[in-house]
């Protein structure tokens, strides 16, 4: 199963990406994670440092795929999970999506491709050009992670409208969104009854989630000297699960733009009592955001 984890710049898909992908190592699988943002910071809770990228190696090889061994571009990160950054075209320059292209042709001349379980690419932010939204040919789901705020519904809208293209030609399927660190779900809810969409999981605002990237640490690695964020990791075992359940999955349509904004202006200008007006303020104009 390959699944592609897209969203908001700065919303936690690589906080969240890391966690997912241990609550499936932990279920049994065999799990490779690849990040897809020329920072290449996507697995660094999972080794604790930036790990060599593809395109690096292949330069310093000359483009020899011959010369290149799986260790050369493959690192074990915490819980068991192999781990690949992609790498990016140098900044102004070249392509995301041939970076991604490059990334899969090489794993596939290692025949490390298809040795695993689960394949979970994490994408840059919400750019989703033809290069960055090249991880959703490969991929059999995509999860969307959002939080309750206006920016990161309208991104999550733009990449459900890719997903819809993609899904003419490929056998992709929308997961579902996952909400990170969001205190309130009213904008989700709004969203989601407008375009609907499955909801996988609302994780609700945990300062250690923020605090585990800051710590280059997964929770999963947390709990083992701080036992009470045992609950946190389950709902990344839940998402899990529920990935494993191979659900059916959707091919959503979007919402227009000027759509959208009406939809979610309204909640905020018309709020049903004055405890939640500021909540909605707040959340319109993005604050809960990482």
């Amino acid at each position: 199963m390959k699944i592609a984890v897209y969203g908001k710049g700065g919303i936690g898909k690589s906080t969240t990406s890391c966690n997912i992908s241990i609550a499936l190592a932990r279920r049994g699988e065999k799990v490779l994670q690849i990040g897809c943002d020329p920072k290449h910071d996507s697995t660094f809770t999972l080794t604790g440092f930036l790990i060599p990228t593809i395109i690096d190696t292949l330069q310093s090889k000359d483009y020899h795929y011959e010369d290149i061994w799986s260790e050369d571009v493959i690192h074990k990160g915490y819980g068991g999970v192999d781990c690949v950054e992609a790498g990016g075209p140098p900044a102004g320059a070249g392509c995301g999506g041939y970076v991604v292209g490059e990334t899969v042709k090489l794993l596939k001349e290692l025949n490390a491709f298809y040795e695993y379980d689960i394949i979970l690419f994490d994408v840059l932010g919400d750019v989703v050009c033809g290069g960055f939204a090249a991880p959703l040919n490969y991929a059999d789901y995509c999860v969307i992670i959002t939080d309750n705020g206006f920016d990161a519904l309208f991104a999550a809208n733009r990449i459900t409208a890719s997903i819809r293209e993609k899904a003419r030609t490929h056998p992709l399927r929308l997961a579902g969104l996952v909400g990170n660190r969001t205190s309130n779900r009213d904008l989700i809810n709004k969203y989601v009854e407008a375009c609907p969409m499955p909801v996988i999981e609302v994780l609700p605002l945990i300062e250690d989630i923020r605090v585990s990237r800051v710590k280059g640490k997964t929770l999963f690695e947390m709990v083992g000297s701080e036992p009470s964020l045992n609950y946190v990791c389950e709902y990344y075992l839940d998402i899990a699960d529920q990935i494993l359940s191979q659900p059916e999955g959707i091919v959503p349509k979007e919402i227009p733009d000027r759509e959208l904004f009406s939809l979610l202006s309204d909640l905020y200008l018309n709020p049903i009592d004055d405890g939640r007006h500021q909540n909605n303020k707040e959340n319109l104009l993005g604050f809960t955001t990482i």
